[in-house]
């Protein structure tokens, strides 16, 4: 995150918001990739999938998100699936409104069909494109969203490529190389992140990294980051992989996003994985990402993520006043016990 949006994220805590918010804008998708976590049988509660919710189409689709968003005003949103492209018709009409927002959006796609050339034009609009690896395993697992296919889709915008690292890559050598090798030159590919599978507790997926595999991955791409400059993996981001953090109680990831799903009503907990992920085993790039953050000192004694945690407090608190406030059982409406200095850090940033 740029510094400016640390401060917002910060305000908006303090405000007693979460500053993330993630929406699975859809329940359909026409690809059937092994390991997909959208669609694990408990993703959204106990034995309830993302298949079996009753998800929107046309305005009312448009309505919800933007009440969602309007409700949580978060500084920055993710929109998954499903596959949003699904939507493109209704993203035509939501994504130039949550940019008048000010939000930072990010679309997460297989680009199994054409992204509209308009949206190359939002400024705050990051396409993230998942790719599951080199050409024969990828199309092997992702058709229709060939690798044919995503060359010619993502053809005048500059997207993010996304894999996620797995056993059978890490059993391979020079995998990681080969890959990086093919989608780091292509003029629209801006950045590429990795992420490592993250199981269900108790699975036995064959995409589940062994503890060496782990640590090869991330030995790999800490020397590929000198080779490839696109592949955006800072340091010490790569090092929270080899100690990710124990529970959602633990991750900053998981207590500053909220995940909505597809009927725009259920949340998805603990985090965007749903269902019981074994954070001892978590690759998610976002987790990791905040993660190093955390561990950031701001002074020789204090760290953000310490930080993180005093905001949190207040934030809990803003919370709770106005919960009573609510119910009338609070300070009087004159404002002179109001905290307002609370509520504005974030709405004083530009």
């Amino acid at each position: 995150m740029k510094p400016q949006e640390v401060i917002r994220a910060w305000g908006t805590i303090l405000a007693g918001r979460r500053p993330s918010l993630s929406i699975e804008i859809t329940r359909e998708c026409p690809l059937r990739c092994p390991g997909c976590y959208a669609y694990e049988e408990s993703h959204v509660a106990d034995g309830v999938g993302l298949r079996q919710l009753q998800d929107l189409k046309g305005e009312a689709l448009i309505d919800s998100v933007l009440g969602v968003v309007d409700e949580h005003r978060p500084v920055h949103l993710s929109i998954v699936g499903g596959d949003p492209l699904v939507r493109f018709r209704e993203l035509d009409v939501l994504l130039p409104k949550l940019e008048q927002r000010g939000i930072h959006v990010q679309l997460v796609t297989s680009a199994f069909r054409e992204i509209p050339s308009a949206w190359a034009d939002i400024p705050r609009l990051n396409i993230v494109v998942s790719i599951d690896g080199l050409q024969a395993d990828h199309d092997l697992r992702r058709k229709p969203a060939t690798y044919s296919r995503i060359l010619k889709n993502i053809s005048g915008h500059r997207v993010t490529v996304h894999c996620t690292v797995t056993a059978q890559m890490m059993q391979r050598p020079q995998y990681l190389d080969d890959f990086l090798a093919f989608w780091t030159p292509n003029p629209n590919v801006k950045r590429v992140w990795m992420s490592f599978f993250t199981p269900q507790k108790g699975a036995s997926d064959a995409e589940i990294l062994s503890i060496v595999e782990r640590q090869a991955a991330v030995f790999d791409l800490l020397r590929l980051r000198t080779l490839h400059p696109k592949l955006d993996m800072p340091e010490a981001v790569l090092a929270e992989f080899l100690h990710p953090p124990d529970s959602p109680d633990d991750c900053i990831f998981a207590r500053t996003t909220t995940t909505i799903s597809a009927d725009l009503k259920s949340r998805i907990t603990p985090c965007q994985f749903g269902g019981e992920p074994d954070c001892l085993q978590c690759g998610c790039i976002a987790s990791m990402g905040l993660a190093a953050i955390g561990h950031h000192r701001v002074t020789m004694n204090v760290t953000a993520g310490q930080l993180f945690k005093f905001s949190e407090k207040v934030g809990s608190a803003v919370r709770a006043f106005r919960k009573a406030e609510d119910r009338g059982t609070g300070p009087s409406d004159s404002g002179q016990d109001r905290p307002h200095n609370l509520v504005t850090i974030q709405d004083q940033v530009p």
